[in-house]
């Protein structure tokens, strides 16, 4: 299809659906891309380093809708490059709700924007339903891409054109791919959606600075909705908004997820927020990602003192309990790594993952057993009624 040509809502469609719902590209064909990278990487070398095959954290591969494999991002000033994301693997499954948590600075934004291609991948590969989309890639994937997967952006403010009404701003993408039939049908698609964000057909010609910081966050995923994408990443999209607003968006954002069986990667720097929306939580430090488990898991067995360190900074509403909660500080110096003994990400347990070395794992999985039994005593006592009679160590 040429660059010029008008797409009806058919034609958009099918390209989308020839390109991605097929799945061109197997897990081999992926293999063999990367060691192409590895060995262009170092061909020049006389000591390279062997090969080695990423893994991920979903087993059955039909399950997976993103991949990410040894993905390295970096950003350059001048000569040199600031590597932010380096060796990242991990699997978002289809359909299910993705929490990303970690502390400022610490990847959660750059991974989101890689995915839709915002930022640039200087090594590995990401793919979606198995076709490549980091590099250099065909326009007409590229914008069949667009269609599949859209985001929500943290600043409601800053993510919507001022100059423009409601009437444009939501209706961008069904103007770009004409999603539309007539202009009778685009103003209906608009103002059902406008209805199920919670606002009303009159704000149609209302412009941004018109509205509260909560409602612009809702016109900003009417926008992103509009399009009915497979896949939505949520880039902390609660963090500029007043306490009484958050839960209305996050139940918005979980509302559209269910009805439309969505991939959502939400990502957040809160623990009590994501484990409130979350089927699972990736939580990531200094760009590598050091825990991966089941929402409710993680929190009932936190192993790495990165993961302990974020759930202590998590208020606790009742006052005495918060008085004398003990704050955990983490410190990278804690561990102990050697070139002999070099931190990999294990699945300590069934669906649970924590980077370590070795030393580290046979210490997680002590404390693991300790947990377990705790949790154990705890369902028994809450049973028998006897909750308050069991105090944490």
């Amino acid at each position: 299809m040429k660059n010029n040509e008008k797409m009806t809502p058919n034609k958009a469609k099918e390209l989308a659906h020839e390109i991605f719902d097929t799945g061109t590209h197997s897990n081999e064909s992926v293999i063999n891309y990367l060691k192409e990278q590895h060995e262009k990487k170092y061909r020049k070398r006389k000591n390279a380093p062997e090969f080695k095959e990423p893994k991920g954290q979903i087993k059955n591969e039909d399950e997976i809708l993103v991949k990410l494999r040894d993905v390295r991002i970096g950003f350059k000033r001048g000569n040199t490059e600031r590597v932010v994301i380096d060796h990242l693997n991990l699997d978002i499954k289809r359909g299910e709700i993705l929490g990303l948590v970690g502390e400022s600075g610490s990847g959660k934004t750059t991974i989101g924007r890689a995915i839709i291609r915002v930022n640039p991948v200087s090594g590995g590969v990401i793919t979606y339903n198995n076709v490549p989309i980091s590099g250099k890639i065909p326009h007409h994937v590229e914008r069949a891409l667009k269609t599949k997967i859209q985001m929500i952006f943290q600043d409601p403010s800053a993510s919507l054109n001022e100059r423009a009404n409601v009437d444009y701003i939501v209706s961008e993408g069904l103007r770009a791919f004409h999603l539309y039939e007539d202009e009778e049908d685009r103003l209906n698609k608009i103002t059902l959606m406008l209805e199920k964000v919670g606002l009303m057909p009159e704000h149609l010609k209302r412009y941004p600075h018109e509205f509260s910081g909560g409602q612009r966050q809702r016109i900003g995923i009417a926008r992103c909705m509009i399009m009915g994408p497979e896949m939505v990443i949520a880039d902390e999209p609660i963090s500029a908004l007043d306490v009484s607003i958050r839960a209305q968006v996050l139940n918005l954002i979980k509302q559209f997820q269910q009805e439309n069986k969505m991939t959502v990667l939400f990502i957040a720097h809160d623990l009590s927020v994501v484990r409130y929306i979350s089927d699972r939580i990736a939580v990531i430090n200094s760009g590598k990602i050091v825990e991966l488990a089941d929402a409710n898991r993680l929190f009932e067995a936190p192993l790495h003192p990165y993961t302990k360190a974020l759930l202590s900074a998590v208020p606790i509403p009742d006052p005495r309990i918060e008085s004398k909660k003990k704050i955990v500080v983490y410190s990278p110096d804690m561990h102990h790594y050697s070139e002999e003994d070099m931190p990999d990400f294990y699945e300590i347990e069934p669906n649970h993952f924590v980077r370590a070395n070795k030393a580290e794992l046979e210490k997680y999985k002590e404390d693991l057993k300790v947990l377990n039994a705790y949790n154990d005593k705890i369902k028994k006592a809450t049973k028998g009624g006897r909750k308050d009679a069991i105090k944490k160590d």
